[in-house]
């Protein structure tokens, strides 16, 4: 729920104080900084809770720890990706592949009652779903809206 508050709180700060500098670049570069602002909030989480995040991965796949490292500096790289026009295009694909890839974790996660801020307390479990499916969608609808078409 916080990186929908990210996204949403930057998209909306960035079109209404936008206006009122030299810097207004319109929509399409609000959502695209937005989605690069909260790409880095998550990616923090990928450092600051690495070993129960390790946990979302299912238990076939190996170096978890490393996984989630790699994801958390793979989200670096796409929020500096979006924020350069040349590169946004390609980002942006890259940006929704990766979306759809880590949607199983989430779903394991989820299925196992995994709390991806603290290990040692229980998840919300399957119900929680019901949000970060739709949500997941939300934002490759997002980034293909911002930054692919």
């Amino acid at each position: 729920m916080k990186p929908l508050f990210v996204l949403v709180i930057v998209y909306v700060a960035l079109l209404a104080f936008g206006t009122h500098t030299t810097f207004d670049k319109g929509d399409i570069f609000a959502g695209n900084m937005a989605m690069a602002a909260m790409l880095l909030f998550t990616a923090i989480g990928h450092f600051k809770f690495k070993t129960s995040m390790a946990a979302m991965v299912p238990l076939f796949i190996p170096k978890k720890v490393e996984l989630v490292l790699l994801t958390g500096v793979l989200e670096i790289l796409f929020a500096i990706g979006l924020a350069i026009p040349s590169t946004r295009y390609f980002t942006g694909i890259a940006l929704i592949i990766f979306f759809i890839a880590i949607l199983p974790a989430n779903i394991y996660a989820a299925k196992n009652r995994i709390n991806y801020e603290d290990l040692y307390k229980p998840g919300p479990g399957p119900k929680y779903l019901w949000f970060r499916i739709p949500f997941q969608l939300f934002l490759i609808v997002w980034v293909w809206y911002f930054s692919v078409r």
